[in-house]
């Protein structure tokens, strides 16, 4: 089977590759390799005869078509997205043509070339935020946005579910909590406290840190993906958690006493405009309809984290 992964370069979507790899499918990368981009993240699989990398935007409809054109893909995965939401705040328009249009592009061909399998990889920004106190996510938690990103995210979604219904594509939507692992660009909440950290430089956070998200390793989460794309129902939103929330600030503590880096690195900063407080990924549905479940340990995986960041700094 022949996979067309999009945004393979980058954080989430090299770990895709790589499990697609693992699992005995031939993929072909299609990455723009903007700013969260490595392809040094795939090394691995310079010489392997079932990998192609080709870049390219999303956007790009007459790129995309001539792509398809010329392979025979049985499947899509489609990762590749703008996702920061900072940089969403000071520049949305390239969040809704990445986000919004490149998936409608993905979208039309997909049907166009008869493309078996479509995953779409979203985000539990979609559902908005939670107090302290409420329920976590589940799949059938109302979407309300709060971000440009996560509301160019909700749009795509939208054109999912719309592709389903309207002239039944087989594809599934996957919401996923906060990731963290290997390959993360340094733009990020925890890849960037453990660079600066290693640096002895100051750690930006937000307000008071209390905001809460649940983190979820990496590789887990591409686990959870392949589930879905192996085993998943036509139509389907399948939330993917960790069952780890922490709170910034904690987070940030903990990186620290693993480095045995002072605290006094943490400098609180004035709170990004609509920051949502708190993130819970209810994963139950996953687990019961496709027997996936994190098996990473929390703290063990940071550890390794920080090694691979150690190794490259």
């Amino acid at each position: 089977m022949k996979i067309l992964v999009t945004g393979g370069a980058g954080f989430i979507g090299s770990h895709g590759v790589l499990e697609g790899i693992e699992r005995g499918y031939e993929v072909v990368n299609v990455d723009v390799l903007n700013y969260a981009a490595d392809l040094q993240n795939l090394a691995s699989l310079e010489d392997n005869p079932r990998y192609t990398f080709v870049k390219g935007d999303i956007r790009d409809r007459d790129f995309l078509a001539e792509l398809f054109g010329n392979e025979n893909f049985d499947a899509v995965i489609h990762f590749a997205a703008e996702t920061h939401v900072d940089f969403s705040i000071s520049n949305p328009g390239i969040f809704v043509e990445t986000n919004v249009l490149g998936m409608q592009n993905l979208l039309e061909l997909a049907l166009e070339h008869k493309v078996e399998k479509f995953i779409h990889i979203s985000t539990d920004e979609v559902y908005g935020h939670l107090e302290l106190d409420s329920p976590a996510f589940t799949e059938s938690s109302h979407l309300e946005p709060r971000s440009p990103y996560s509301a160019s995210k909700a749009s795509s979604d939208m054109l999912v579910r719309s592709y389903v219904e309207t002239f039944g594509l087989h594809a599934c939507i996957t919401r996923c909590s906060n990731n963290y692992g290997p390959h993360q660009d340094p733009s990020k909440l925890l890849s960037k406290t453990i660079l600066n950290a290693l640096k002895d430089e100051k750690i930006p956070i937000y307000g008071k840190g209390e905001n809460i998200r649940d983190w979820l390793y990496v590789r887990d989460h591409v686990s959870a993906i392949y589930a879905v794309f192996e085993k998943g129902k036509k139509g389907s939103v399948y939330n993917i958690g960790g069952n780890n929330e922490q709170r910034n600030i904690d987070l940030a503590q903990k990186i620290l006493s693993m480095l045995k880096k002072s605290e006094d690195l943490i400098e609180f900063v004035t709170d990004r405009p609509g920051h949502d407080f708190r993130y819970a990924i209810d994963a139950s549905y996953i687990k019961t309809e496709l027997g996936w479940e994190p098996r990473q340990d929390f703290d063990q995986m940071l550890e390794e984290t920080i090694d691979w960041y150690k190794a490259r700094v």
